[in-house]
């Protein structure tokens, strides 16, 4: 017996060959994806990528402007209200529109800033833009100091980072410094953040872009920086400054004069809650480092259920629904009893109105409030002395009724008598109903 073995031509090993790589060209891909995409290290908010992402539009400002941007960015809900002030205020400029809101109890930094009315509209209309950045300052300070100098030394690499009129640049070692060329005008520049630092290297995390402002003209192809009108402020007009190496905001020797806190030079910044205005903490490590210590009055009310900062709202309404056109309640009212929660007052007690002829009288039902679970006694409303004038045949029905109500009811004797639901029966052949709803054998009720 002769065993014969088959060799495969060259075409069955190329199509193997190429099923082979359509197989692995999946893992290949997701490698290099697993390469570029960056990760979020454990304890961190946000990536590498998305600090570059948020700082590309602003790391390229003075040093002592961006310092007090990323302050003012922790307390957004004051941002807001510094830019609708800014907005209402436009004949305001530099130092003058500060000292305008010197007595507002906004944060310095956020009073600073209406020096710089763009600035603020920026931050108000890009407001999640806005809580991210303050968000990811305090969760991230040291890493959000690396990004902006990591963009500065990309803008300088690419030549588009050098002094100039309006700007100083320096370089000390591995960072890079920016002040504005004179103390008292500064200077705000605006950049495509798409263009002047090269390439971008993040492709799905674009940087955060957005238009010039009114007065600030850029060219079709511009690469650089553009200018509009200096803003003219005092010598030491800034409470802060970036230390870089130490990743942190120092307060500067000399306070100017919209900080009232005198705190000591060199002091490094501290966030202060109450600016936070209630505004909720997105990291948990922020939440719980500047939480209400124990004992204090938002603890207490955390304790007890109750939001940390009591919100101003319109007390609900507890009052029963009124049928249209008919001045009634609702069929599911229950008469005389206070609803759950609430108690009587004088206050909620409708006002009574004569009574419609042919009308049983109207009694006054008590209504909740809210104030208290107290209830307290409500006089009872009585009519004037010349009320019932006119109205004898409707106040003699209403006597009889009340003279019918006062009589013993007989027993029921026969057993065609209904008991009724409401205790009530049916009159036998030849009773005779009065007005109160007894019957009496065919006698009218009580005569």
């Amino acid at each position: 017996m002769i065993l014969t073995t088959s060799v495969p031509d060259r075409s069955t090993k190329a199509r193997a060959k190429r099923l082979l790589i359509l197989l692995l060209l999946p893992l290949f891909v997701s490698v290099a994806i697993a390469q570029t995409e960056p990760s979020v290290p454990q304890g961190q908010m946000y990536t590498e990528a998305e600090l570059d992402q948020m700082l590309a539009p602003v790391a390229l400002y003075p040093d002592s402007l961006l310092s007090q941007i990323l302050i003012a960015a922790t307390y957004p809900l004051e941002v807001v209200e510094a830019a609708r002030w800014s907005r209402a205020n436009p004949q305001l400029k530099g130092e003058a529109a500060v000292r305008a809101v010197d007595d507002r109890r906004w944060d310095p930094s956020v009073k600073s800033l209406v020096a710089f009315p763009q600035i603020l509209q920026m931050m108000d209309n890009k407001l999640e833009w806005t809580e991210r950045l303050g968000d990811a300052f305090l969760a991230q300070q040291a890493q959000v100091m690396d990004a902006v100098q990591n963009l500065r030394q990309r803008a300088y690499a690419a030549g588009n980072l050098r002094s100039n009129g309006q700007l100083s640049v320096q370089q000390q070692d591995h960072t890079i410094v920016i002040e504005p060329a004179s103390p008292t005008v500064v200077y705000v520049p605006y950049y495509d953040p798409t263009v002047i630092y090269g390439p971008w290297w993040w492709p799905a995390y674009p940087p955060v872009y957005w238009g010039p402002w009114p007065g600030y003209y850029v060219s079709p192809g511009f690469v650089g920086f553009s200018w509009g009108v200096g803003i003219v402020v005092g010598a030491h007009f800034f409470f802060s400054i970036s230390d870089w190496h130490r990743h942190d905001i120092r307060v500067v020797d000399v306070r100017p004069f919209y900080y009232h806190r005198a705190p000591p030079p060199g002091q490094v910044w501290r966030h202060e809650p109450e600016h936070r205005r209630g505004v909720p903490y997105r990291d948990p490590s922020v939440r719980e480092r500047f939480r209400p210590p124990v004992g204090s009055p938002e603890r207490r009310r955390e304790f007890r259920g109750f939001p940390t900062v009591p919100q101003t709202r319109a007390a609900p309404d507890h009052r029963p629904e009124i049928r249209p056109g008919t001045g009634s309640r609702a069929p599911d009212e229950h008469r005389g009893a206070p609803r759950v929660g609430g108690d009587t007052s004088r206050a909620n007690i409708p006002t009574p109105r004569p009574n419609a002829p042919g009308a049983r009288p109207t009694i006054p039902t008590p209504r909740t409030n809210i104030a208290g679970p107290i209830a307290r006694p409500v006089p009872e409303s009585r009519p004037h002395a010349l009320e019932g004038l006119g109205r004898g045949q409707e106040v003699r029905r209403y006597s009889e009724r009340g003279h019918a109500s006062a009589q013993p009811r007989p027993p029921i004797t026969n057993r065609g008598q209904v008991q009724q639901p409401s205790g009530r029966v049916t009159p036998p052949s030849g009773g005779t109903r009065v007005p109160g709803g007894g019957t009496f054998g065919g006698q009218r009720g009580g005569r």
